[in-house]
């Protein structure tokens, strides 16, 4: 007689956004993924790491008298967030998967890794412009694929 585990809870099917052109094609594929698997999606969206103004992150520019964040900025970039996912949700249809928006401050590739720790499959876009940007992947995708420990997935088209 064989012995084999009954297979554990599934994750949620993780998904950084950023409102570009890459992590729109990220979300669909992600969107499409939890369908299949009967699992909701986690869209995560880091902010504010130092590396750029928000303004680089797809968000309204803000006055900058210091370095420091608006308090409202965390607001801001989830409602941004949980229209985006709200429109590609309805673009794919029913049945309509259960989603969750996480945006966090700090580096995108650590907030994504700590993002998927539960997750059954973390999805990233590329990023880049022209004929090499769609040959090569952007730093964060980089570092998430040779960091993570679930699956990941880099929709090129």
């Amino acid at each position: 007689m064989s012995s084999t585990s009954a297979p554990g809870p599934v994750g949620p099917v993780v998904v950084g956004t950023d409102g570009s052109e890459p992590a729109r094609r990220a979300v669909l594929f992600a969107l499409r993924e939890a369908q299949v698997r009967g699992v909701a999606l986690r869209a995560v969206r880091a902010y504010g790491s130092g590396r750029a103004d928000p303004s680089d992150l797809g968000t309204p520019s803000w006055p900058r008298t210091s370095g420091a964040l608006p308090t409202h900025l965390h607001d801001v970039v989830a409602r941004e967030v949980t229209d985006s996912v709200e429109e590609l949700r309805r673009q794919v249809g029913e049945p309509f998967v259960e989603v969750e928006v996480h945006c966090e401050r700090g580096r995108p590739a650590r907030v994504l890794l700590d993002a998927s720790q539960d997750a059954g499959l973390l999805v990233v876009g590329t990023r880049g412009a022209g004929a090499w940007g769609r040959l090569a992947l952007g730093s964060t995708s980089t570092e998430v694929v040779h960091h993570a420990h679930v699956p990941v997935v880099v929709p090129l088209a």
